[in-house]
């Protein structure tokens, strides 16, 4: 029998969590909660997706366009083991009462504080942590590129401390009203930025961040610097990263991809929604200096958390206790890859 799995909130992460449950052999999607009507509902009615409204309140604007909905947020948690609330951030906060009342398991996004789970999530990090757990809350897209990174060099040689140039993204694709920005922003203008107080709630480690938001709705770009316990080489490094899942190398020289826009427009080719749930490493960039690891790496913000999101529902429900057997099984059903081409 598959697991049975909800989504609260069908925005840029929820309706591709939504997708990528239905992708699993091992979890059926009941429905999503969506609060208004728009165009998104169409598509997952096409998809085949029942769709469900937080109260009856929020049934009139369903009506009011002709559309049926399956229920209310409660009618879904009486009918699922798992929700994954992808509500705007600070919202799933508010709907962790009604998601207890339920008995149900909640895995949570990055926009919530750390509190709102037992733990915070990072499959290559602490996955077997999260084992039957009640609750987890998937760090954000840029905190699960930084931890990618860090978790899967420190199981090969150990990472000592990181230090991070975080450059953001404006905003999503969508989000018209907060962009353009003619700036260069600092986000914040103080250091550490919050992504490595959301590192250190998954793994203990010394690490700082600081992070600038700059006009572009394409990815994150970070420039990380690692110190590893002991002296490796540049060939070290990249053996460690091709062996590490959720991680893509790409060599300029070969592809011809300097930036951001390249990769977008090779994933444009060749995926859904031109989306890049690896982490994308620019090899050309890896310096390495004895025990000093220098690189830049680059984050699709509104899919990298998928896998994660897959992995720790599995966690909770204790589907798959190895972490790597629930990684493979997550990466081959979305179709994560080493290569865009």
């Amino acid at each position: 029998m598959r697991l049975k799995v909800g989504v609260n909130g069908y925005g840029v992460i929820g309706k591709r969590v939504a997708a990528a449950v239905m992708k699993q052999d091992d979890m059926e999607l009941v429905g999503i909660v969506k609060k208004s009507y728009d165009f998104s509902v169409e598509q997952a009615r096409a998809a085949g997706i029942r769709v469900y409204v937080p109260g009856e309140e929020d049934m009139k604007a369903f009506e009011a366009a002709g559309f049926s909905v399956a229920g209310t947020l409660k009618d879904l948690l009486a009918s699922v083991n798992v929700i994954v609330d992808a509500t705007p951030g600070g919202v799933g906060a508010q709907y962790k009462p009604v998601y207890s009342a339920a008995g149900v398991r909640q895995v949570y996004q990055g926009g919530e504080k750390k509190d709102v789970a037992q733990l915070s999530f990072s499959s290559l990090c602490n996955y077997v942590q999260a084992l039957g757990a009640v609750s987890a809350r998937v760090v954000s897209c840029n905190t699960t590129g930084l931890l990618r990174l860090i978790c899967g060099v420190n199981s090969k040689v150990g990472v000592r401390r990181a230090r991070a140039v975080i450059v953001r993204r404006g905003a999503d694709p969508r989000e018209v009203k907060r962009g353009p920005i003619n700036s260069i922003e600092l986000d914040p203008p103080k250091a550490p930025s919050h992504h490595a107080l959301d590192v250190q709630s998954v793994i203990p480690i010394d690490i700082v961040t600081v992070a600038v938001a700059v006009p572009t709705t394409l990815m994150h770009v970070h420039h990380v610097t690692l110190r590893l316990e002991r002296s490796v080489t540049r060939a070290d490094v990249i053996s460690i990263l091709e062996s590490t899942p959720r991680i893509m190398l790409v060599n300029a020289e070969r592809s011809g991809i300097t930036g951001t826009a390249g990769i977008i427009e090779a994933a444009r080719e060749a995926r859904l929604r031109y989306d890049v749930p690896e982490l994308v490493i620019f090899e050309d960039s890896i310096r390495v200096d004895g025990d000093e690891v220098m690189l830049f790496q680059a984050i699709h913000q509104e899919s990298i958390v998928v896998p994660e999101n897959v992995d720790a529902i599995r966690a909770l429900a204790k589907l798959e206790e190895d972490p790597m057997r629930s990684i493979t099984k997550t990466d081959e059903s979305l179709g994560l890859s080493k290569r865009l081409w």
